[in-house]
């Protein structure tokens, strides 16, 4: 089959979690056999050069980009709360990518359109237009419900206001907009069956992040740092922002007293200037590494206090593939099919969280069967290669209707 994909940011270079799972659908597809071409916005929060992509992977995928400047710009946000349309949305909308999009349409004929994320959803006319291809949305999140709860913890009164109002057009676009697609491929289950409740009759799948652990050692010989702690993700993204101050003010003052030399390192890209200016006792602002993997071999259990985001968390995911010891809150393992206790430890409130932190420090054995039971989850239900089935029966099943 002949693919287009359309993706909100680029695939390339795959370090944080969008691009990543974009990425694990891109490759599973080719190596499938199936012809892939990518047209990608290119971000200024995760900007590219076409030239630091690899000949290899442009020859493949086609690759081409177009930047959009997706800052948030006061007058245009102010302006928008007089009007019904989803500012998250708005600032998505391009002439540049749509004149490019067209091109490439009127330039070739493609069985599937694939758009990554709602935020491409204002291009489907143009491909109606332009294209007779099934239009499928590749939907990583319920994306309304990341700012209900990013409003409802939000301390600032105003800021909590205006969160609501955005996140009450968001959700107004969302449940209009499905409808307008052929199909519909959740990254968890429980997105599906949100979009099926709503009353959608667009088919709809779950295809949740796949990995090919093949490709991944559980230990490749890095010795790893026991105990430690860890977090890796983005921090231009407002969970990830959330849950860190979360931890940094109400668990690691309950965790640090009586482990004052137990570290906790924090990577990712675009750290903010206020966790530098923190300055806590053995708290290590680490930034982007580069190479995830081995910064994750080298430490020993992966925190992830998230309390907003749907989707699927695909640093949870990653860490289980290394075969490591997890303590994450519900919401952020929410779309993986965990046994608290036996591949991860769940915990919602500062005590708990802390208590399960105390639990793996005071003992590496437990650690270790968490991590074992982790990557034995991962391999019985995110092979990369029965994902890419699952999808590809999916898409003959819109083309060639029965």
């Amino acid at each position: 089959m002949k693919i287009l994909i359309l993706c909100n940011k680029s695939p390339y270079p795959p370090k944080e979690g969008g691009p990543i799972a974009m990425n694990a659908i891109i490759e599973g597809l080719i190596e499938a056999g199936h012809q892939v071409k990518v047209l990608a916005i290119n971000t200024n929060k995760y900007f590219i050069k076409e030239n630091d992509i690899p000949e290899s992977y442009r020859q493949k995928t086609g690759i081409e980009t177009v930047y959009i400047d997706l800052s948030i710009k006061p007058l245009d946000a102010l302006l928008n709360l007089f009007s019904k349309d989803s500012y998250h949305v708005q600032r998505f909308i391009s002439k540049e990518f749509e004149k490019k999009l067209i091109s490439i349409l009127q330039n070739d004929t493609f069985d599937i359109v694939q758009l990554e994320t709602l935020y491409i959803s204002p291009f489907i006319e143009t491909i109606r237009e332009n294209s007779k291809a099934k239009i499928v949305l590749r939907a990583h999140n319920i994306e309304h419900l990341i700012w209900e709860r990013v409003a409802e913890i939000s301390s600032n009164p105003l800021k909590k206001l205006y969160l609501k109002h955005l996140a009450k057009k968001l959700k107004n676009y969302e449940l209009e907009i499905i409808s307008k697609y052929d199909g519909i491929a959740t990254i968890t289950s429980k997105d599906a069956s949100f979009f099926k409740n709503t009353g959608c009759e667009v088919p709809i799948i779950s295809i949740p992040f796949g990995i090919d652990l093949e490709k991944i050692k559980e230990n490749p010989g890095i010795k790893a740092e026991f105990p430690s702690l860890f977090h890796i993700g983005a921090m231009n993204w407002m969970p990830n922002i959330e849950g860190i101050k979360w931890f940094l003010d109400k668990v690691w003052p309950l965790i640090q007293p009586e482990f004052p030399n137990l570290k906790f390192y924090i990577a990712g890209r675009s750290m903010p200037s206020w966790l530098y200016q923190k300055q806590l006792p053995n708290v290590e602002i680490v930034g982007e590494v580069p190479d995830a993997f081995d910064f994750m071999y080298s430490k020993a259990i992966e925190i992830v206090p998230l309390f907003s985001g749907s989707g699927i968390r695909i640093k949870i995911i990653e860490g289980m593939a290394v075969a490591k010891a997890i303590i994450s809150t519900t919401i952020g393992a929410e779309g993986i099919n965990v046994t608290h206790e036996k591949n991860i430890l769940l915990a919602d409130d500062p005590i708990a969280f802390a208590n399960a932190v105390k639990r793996c420090v005071n003992d590496e054995q437990f650690v270790l069967s968490l991590g074992t039971n982790a990557r034995e989850l991962i391999r019985n239900e995110h092979s990369n290669k029965q994902i890419i089935e699952k999808l590809t029966k999916f898409y003959h099943s819109l083309v060639l209707p029965q």
